[in-house]
């Protein structure tokens, strides 16, 4: 297929993904399901998993080999966008708030299901069926427990937004847990990813470079870039030259973290937060968040379903380990962030909606397996069982929350655009 056909076919691509996405949506809506559940359903539904099975020569057709890796670099854009957006919504006052109750509920929620999930590597590894040859068994176990361990913090914060819920105990409790929660374990995973490929130097310039890029963004890179919030709160919104100014940091920020191996989304996620709070933030949602989340996003969720394919799982033995590593991951983060939330004298309703929703793991748990995938850690089998794994416990979450507290299911506060987690 020359170039000028895959780029014609790129449009076709996008728009039925979006088509999809879309009347998807309007299914989980009616079921109480968030949009995100619904784009990563749609994923596997036009993957191989589904139209792949019933109409294979379609599947090709729309979907293939040569064209995925325009649609890799193009989701990968709205990814870091995404994870800028996320950082500059990162709150490290909420942690202080409820800070013993938040380390806590976040400690139980990476201890446990890391050692459940380094359990599961060290059980797996050795098998070409779930493991690369190359993956050591310190990585297959380190893997595991970070992927494990993971919280969908961005659907988790949407919950609690769009419930009304922001400024109570609970909700304050459950982002606080959920964002240091998530922010262990990417650091688990940053070393997991520096160590990857066995050759000590890269080893130490990711782990060195990560750390020094963040150090040097959250304190002088910080006061550097107060300069933005004042301009845009001199101009009263965000004007063209300034966005241009922002995104190019992004971008050069995610390049960095690409660069020396760590991985884009670290590169945003921090310049998101080292960037301005106050009107800036505001804009900066406001002009690029829609276009984000309800565009680019759902571009890496489709990208992630043609990576799964359910059908890999093809025997009891299979389904079986699918099933432990659910109930695995279920009692590492829902059963554990639920004893930590009681043990610290929160009440039993408020500690089981704490639970489910830290179990949850959503578009992050697809971020860290697609890392895997790519850098060659893990096989497609194992990456379509911890994909159905981050589906069955991301469906779970509003449900649960929903029946402990029905008086939240309309909050009172007015609704994020569409499509932000």
């Amino acid at each position: 297929m020359s170039n000028f056909d895959l780029s014609v076919l790129f449009f076709f691509q996008i728009a039925f993904i979006l088509l999809v996405c879309r009347l998807t949506g309007l299914v989980a809506r009616r079921l109480g399901q968030p949009q995100v559940v619904a784009e990563m359903i749609a994923g596997v539904l036009i993957g191989p998993s589904l139209l792949g099975f019933l109409w294979p020569s379609a599947q090709m057709w729309l979907f293939p080999k040569q064209s995925m890796a325009i649609l890799f670099s193009v989701s990968q854009v709205g990814l870091a966008l995404y994870m800028f957006i996320i950082g500059l919504e990162f709150d490290i006052g909420l942690i202080k708030s409820r800070y013993r109750s938040a380390i806590s509920v976040s400690a139980a929620g990476i201890i446990v299901p890391f050692a459940l999930g380094c359990a599961i590597g060290k059980y797996l590894h050795g098998s070409s069926l779930y493991f690369s040859e190359k993956s050591t068994l310190t990585e297959a176990m380190l893997f595991t427990g970070a992927s494990m361990s993971i919280t969908a913090f961005p659907m988790l914060a949407r919950i609690i937004y769009e419930r009304g819920l922001s400024g109570t105990s609970l909700g304050t409790l459950a982002l606080a847990a959920g964002s240091s929660d998530d922010a262990a374990a990417w650091c688990v995973l940053a070393l997991v990813l520096a160590s990857f490929g066995g050759d000590p130097k890269y080893a130490l310039l990711a782990i060195g470079g990560g750390v020094g890029y963040a150090v040097f963004m959250l304190t002088l890179g910080r006061r550097l870039l107060a300069i933005l919030g004042q301009a845009v709160e001199k101009e009263g919104k965000l004007t063209p030259p300034l966005l241009a100014i922002a995104l190019t940091l992004v971008m050069l920020g995610a390049w960095l973290t690409d660069y020396i191996r760590i991985y884009a989304v670290f590169g945003a996620f921090i310049m998101g937060a080292a960037m301005p709070r106050g009107l800036f933030q505001k804009e900066v949602e406001r002009v690029i968040g829609p276009f984000v989340t309800t565009f680019l996003l759902p571009l890496f969720f489709i990208y992630s379903g043609l990576n799964t394919s359910i059908t890999l799982v093809n025997s009891p033995t299979l389904w079986l380990l699918t099933l432990g590593v659910c109930l695995f991951a279920t009692f590492g983060k829902g059963v554990a962030c639920w004893a930590a939330a009681r043990l610290n004298g929160e009440s039993n309703k408020e500690s089981i909606a704490i639970g489910a929703l830290m179990n949850a793991r959503g578009l992050m748990e697809l971020i860290i397996l697609n890392i895997g995938l790519e850098r060659g850690v893990i096989q497609p089998t194992f990456f379509t069982i911890m994909v159905l794994m981050a589906i069955l416990t991301t469906l779970a979450a509003s449900p649960v929350f929903d029946y402990l507290f029905p008086s939240h299911r309309t909050g009172s506060e007015p609704p994020v655009p569409e499509g932000l987690l």
